[in-house]
């Protein structure tokens, strides 16, 4: 099995993908608003994932955050709310924003689970600033980090209640970046000590099944290499003062912080430490030069994954979709 998870091209599986994913056995797979049409064709692709790999519990994943974050949307499925509304209700009623940000999720749980879908890449831990870069401040749930923390953990919660393994992003934290890095490398300048803000939440969530990193240079800790790309970041801030042993994989390499050639920039994530690479956009000559760049899954990158997936094993999910949604919309209306 091949530390990686792919993006597909269309809404089937392509002969060529069918050949090359079998051969490839990649650990999951990614799903855009590109291979989604409505509910009997997500859970027919889902499906031939699943029997391809020979895998129950094969992680397949979706960024289904809410506001402008969605890959499954109206007409076929109902809008969610982005971080930003639940940071609002938190100012006034703390325990209701809580509840809310947990129904939520359980909401958006079960309409992934019901079309096969296995990990959401929610909730975001990145903490605000005043000039963080509109890509990150639009989605984040607020610029206090214990906030952050207790509505993560709530998202975490429901996610696993309605079936779906969560994924904590952007370790160590975007929350300083003020530029996207799907088009630009941030650098942060901030000091050791300004950091700590940005690592509490995660330090707080730090038991989460999966998380995700940030393509940023943080000249605190490694002035040279981007936070995906470099084993201090990994090992000693990640791994170390976080405390995070949960299954962590790449943001997607394909963004324009990183350089290189697909199967440098994913060789070089393994090497520095991250258990798994995502390369999100289904191109067969990227992921072929990923795959040939790549050795198996390690021991314990495997163990890692394979407890991060049983987290929602052998538990169907729970709720009503209907009635989360209206313990949520009652709940964000005292804002």
């Amino acid at each position: 099995m091949k530390p990686v998870i792919f993006g597909l091209s269309g809404l089937t599986l392509t002969p060529d993908e069918r050949s090359f994913f079998g051969a490839a056995d990649p650990v999951g797979y990614i799903l855009f608003k590109r291979n989604i049409a409505d509910r009997a064709q997500v859970r027919a692709l889902t499906d031939e994932l699943r029997a391809l790999s020979g895998r129950d519990d094969l992680p397949i994943l979706i960024d289904q955050e809410g506001g402008r974050v969605a890959r499954m949307g109206p007409p076929e499925w109902p809008a969610f709310p982005a971080g930003p509304a639940f940071d609002a209700l938190y100012e006034i009623a703390p325990i209701s924003a809580i509840e809310a940000a947990r129904a939520n999720a359980q909401a958006i749980a079960l309409m992934l689970a019901e079309v096969g879908v296995t990990v959401d890449c929610l909730p975001l831990l990145d903490v605000s600033q005043p000039d963080t870069t509109d890509a990150i401040s639009t989605r984040a749930l607020g610029s206090e980090p214990m906030r952050v923390a207790a509505m993560g953990r709530a998202i975490i919660d429901g996610l696993r209640a309605g079936g779906v393994v969560g994924v904590v992003k952007h370790m160590p934290g975007h929350g300083r970046a003020k530029v996207d890095t799907h088009y630009h490398l941030p650098t942060v300048t901030a000091s050791d000590e300004e950091l700590e803000v940005d690592l509490a939440p995660f330090r707080a969530l730090s038991g989460a099944p999966m998380g995700m990193t940030s393509h940023i240079i943080f000249e605190a800790w490694d002035p040279q290499r981007p936070a995906t790309l470099s084993p201090i970041v990994i090992e000693e801030v990640i791994r170390g003062r976080i405390g995070f042993d949960g299954l962590l994989m790449t943001d997607d390499i394909d963004m324009k912080a990183l350089s290189g050639s697909a199967g440098d920039k994913a060789a070089g994530a393994i090497a520095a430490g991250c258990d798994l690479v995502l390369d999100c956009w289904g191109r067969m000559d990227e992921m072929e030069d990923i795959a040939a760049r790549l050795s198996d899954i390690s021991e314990r990158s495997l163990a890692r994954l394979e407890r991060a997936m049983a987290t929602i094993a052998g538990t169907p999910p729970q709720g009503d979709m209907a009635d989360l949604i209206a313990k949520r919309d009652a709940l964000l209306a005292l804002a």
